[in-house]
């Protein structure tokens, strides 16, 4: 009897200080709370989300998740206004027009805050210098493509005489192929897509992130009835993100199986590259989103036509993330490694 006493208090101070050091746990016995999250690609900047799905991180939060894909942010982001999804995962530059022009909805954590992008170019091009006279393909003008293809042309020397920025649409295989066939003859494109490029025998002339300029690339996004109504929920759904961001660093190879699946790819270049940029170069462990990132967002979408109807300041929410913060959790998560960098 004292020693099922004893493996009884035990017990009970084990559990105390996990509730202690992760708050955010469903209580024993807790039912599962279902969640539709919406994403508008594929690609391997939400690597943390997938190796999440994979590896059961938000059922450890006590959340059943269903993926939903949805071609195009716009749908995404009325789907998540509406309810239909609780949250959305997706490229802040795609979503912040919508938020700003009056979507219901705010930006809540941004695990990735810097430019994962490379300029490609034919195999006659071998350093940025010598786009002069070429062109450069872009889905649209005014998208982020063509803005981002301006400024590496203005870093240079070049001018708007010198490059002609092509408008291709599509996505960036589809671009991808006109600069094979010669149609363009350069364009930018994310990992892995680089790693095709070099084995294609063409030229990674300039990594973007040599910018250094504000730039928000995934966020977690969720709509005014779950910041109103289910506070507790969005807590947990950020913080089981977060577990993501640590899990992923600590675990490659599993990183990278949840990148191979959701993007159909075998190539261990491809994938490594991949892991490299989004697991890595351009991850923020806070997952603070960037006030400042975010007006500056706001401010070229009404440069570029959008009604602003809200602040840049209305667009976003750190309470959540802060919150990971000053419970401990973070440092608990990340032990004695820094997860402020």
């Amino acid at each position: 009897m004292l020693k099922l006493g004893i493996r009884a208090c035990l017990l009970v101070l084990l559990f105390a200080a996990t509730a202690a050091a992760n708050p955010y746990l469903p209580k024993p016995g807790e039912p599962p709370v279902n969640l539709r999250v919406g994403t508008s690609a594929v690609t391997g900047g939400f690597v943390h989300l997938y190796t999440g799905f994979d590896n059961g991180i938000f059922e450890k939060y006590g959340l059943r998740i269903e993926h939903i894909y949805i071609r195009g942010q716009s749908p995404a982001l009325a789907a998540l206004a509406n309810d239909q999804l609780q949250f959305n995962y997706g490229a802040a530059d795609g979503s912040l027009p919508g938020l700003a022009a009056g979507v219901d909805a705010k930006l809540i954590a941004s695990p990735l805050v810097k430019l994962p992008y490379v300029l490609v170019a034919r195999r006659e091009i071998r350093r940025p210098e010598d786009l002069k006279g070429k062109s450069i393909g872009v889905t649209r003008p005014g998208d982020l493509s063509a803005r981002l293809s301006r400024q590496v042309i203005r870093k240079f020397g070049l001018t708007a005489d010198d490059v002609t920025l092509h408008p291709i649409g599509g996505s960036q295989s589809e671009r991808y192929q006109a600069m094979v066939a010669n149609v363009i003859q350069a364009i930018l494109v994310t990992p892995p897509l680089d790693v095709r490029a070099k084995n294609d025998g063409f030229n990674i002339i300039y990594r973007l992130i040599d910018l250094e300029i504000p730039f928000i690339y995934s966020s977690l996004i969720t709509n005014y009835k779950m910041l109103r109504d289910r506070t507790e929920t969005v807590q947990r759904m950020v913080a089981a993100l977060a577990e993501t961001v640590y899990f992923v660093e600590k675990n490659p190879d599993k990183a990278k199986a949840a990148i191979a699946k959701a993007m159909r790819v075998k190539d261990e270049e491809a994938l490594q590259s991949s892991y490299n940029v989004y697991a890595k170069e351009i991850v923020d462990r806070t997952m603070v989103v960037p006030g400042k990132s975010v007006a500056e967002a706001v401010e070229i979408a009404r440069e570029t036509g959008t009604l602003v109807r809200r602040k840049p300041e209305e667009l976003y929410d750190n309470s959540f993330v802060n919150n990971l913060e000053k419970s401990g959790f973070l440092k608990e998560l990340w032990g004695n490694e820094n997860y402020r960098r």
